[in-house]
């Protein structure tokens, strides 16, 4: 992720510690008679090594001199440190003996105005604002104000209401997802497509896959649970309502992940710390949808559909932390499928239409007769969060993930 003071995640990949061995065994054995500019040379444009007495350090600064020259602590280049690939085990070619210390020489080697502090400064954790407080419960109040003028309207006065209404929560979504700890400051890849689709097969999808199993539909959706086209709105009224536990979730993680930077003295030291914070996070998240999903269902008087609702908030709340991190590719790409295999299922149904295609509705079929219609985005979902939780696994344990000085919160 980047900003003002923040850590610029690579374009490329990060280089592996073996090939960071390899430059620092040349830097150690580089010439140290050579003049200045040979001495931070790139190594691959020298002829070869010659004797021992080099300064690899400076060799390492030359060659990451803007991650040294904006950082504002030691913290922040240990960060951009790894996230270019150097580890601990790589630090000790340099002579230290973590990549904390390695990058604690290189901030006390960097010219500046005036002294270094001796002690680093800590990493401010961010703080929570009435704000994006307010902001986070927008989506829940605006959704369940929908779900009751839908209710009490009839005739076109009903998809008039649903309409202004699916407006005003996506509108106070936005808002919400533009400040606070589900805010990012760099560029995304578009998902909101995707994103659009799970939500909209979450209100509609079950529905549809059963009326067209059975040979319809013969008409649009009534607005109603117990129509011949059922809509299922206590879900998106949980997962609006949820944003706010989410928001408080991806807060405490930033805080506490921020507090064991400050503390750390090693990397492994950090990524063990923290991986219990991030599965602390994502089991409140679930636990509080949970919670959610099982009072709107009572109040709304509809199924509680837990494990298709559990899983694509679990989806979306993982999704959406990745991407604030800056990991935005990953997200992309599962959303992408899921919503892909979701679309498929129905696909298949109405292309067994076709002469000589009834066999393609055969898995869908099968699926649905065992499980119900709740099991392919159940199962969709469930695999697409799963994959994301491994991802986040890796990457939202890294300390380049949480090293971001400045918060536009």
């Amino acid at each position: 992720m980047s900003g003002a003071g923040g850590i610029d995640h690579p374009v490329t990949a990060p280089e592996s510690p073996e090939v960071w061995d390899e430059r620092a065994e040349e830097w150690l054995t580089a010439d140290a008679d050579g003049p200045e500019d040979q001495a931070l040379a790139d190594p691959r444009s020298r002829p070869g090594p010659s004797r021992a007495g080099a300064d690899p350090v400076k060799a390492l600064m030359h060659r990451h001199h803007d991650l040294c020259a904006r950082a504002v602590d030691p913290l922040e280049i240990a960060a951009g440190l790894e996230a270019h690939g150097i580890t601990d085990r790589t630090a000790a070619r340099f002579r230290h003996r973590d990549v904390f210390s390695l990058a604690e020489e290189m901030y006390a080697r960097v010219p500046r105005d005036g002294e270094p502090s001796s002690v680093p400064a800590p990493v401010a954790p961010p703080r929570a604002r009435a704000g994006w407080v307010l902001l986070t419960l927008l989506p829940g109040a605006l959704g369940a104000a929908t779900v009751t003028a839908v209710r009490l309207t009839h005739g076109q006065a009903r998809p008039i209401a649903a309409a202004v209404g699916a407006l005003a929560v996506l509108l106070a979504l936005r808002a919400a997802l533009a400040r606070g700890p589900l805010s990012t400051t760099h560029p995304t890849r578009p998902t909101a497509t995707w994103t659009g689709w799970l939500l909209g097969y979450a209100l509609l999808g079950d529905g549809l896959l059963r009326t067209a199993l059975s040979g319809g539909p013969d008409s649009l959706p009534g607005g109603s649970a117990d129509g011949p086209w059922p809509l299922a709105t206590a879900p998106l009224l949980a997962l609006a309502l949820s944003c706010a536990p989410a928001a408080w979730c991806a807060h405490l993680l930033a805080v506490r992940a921020r507090r064991t930077l400050s503390s750390s003295r090693a990397l492994d030291d950090f990524t063990t710390a923290v991986k219990p914070l991030l599965l602390a996070a994502f089991a409140g998240y679930v636990c509080a949808l949970a919670a959610l999903t099982a009072g709107t269902a009572a109040v709304l008087d509809e199924p509680a559909a837990h494990p298709q609702t559990l899983t694509l908030g679990a989806l979306l709340f993982l999704a959406r932390l990745l991407t604030v991190h800056g990991f935005t590719h990953a997200p992309a790409l599962v959303l992408t499928a899921t919503a892909a295999a979701e679309a498929t299922a129905l696909a298949c149904v109405f292309a067994a239409r076709l002469p000589g295609g009834a066999w393609l509705a055969t898995p869908t079929r099968a699926l649905v007769e065992a499980w119900g219609p709740a099991a392919v985005p159940s199962l969709a979902c469930g695999a697409a969060a799963l994959a994301l939780l491994l991802h986040a696994g890796r990457t939202l344990t890294r300390a380049s993930a949480h090293a971001t000085q400045e918060e536009p919160w």
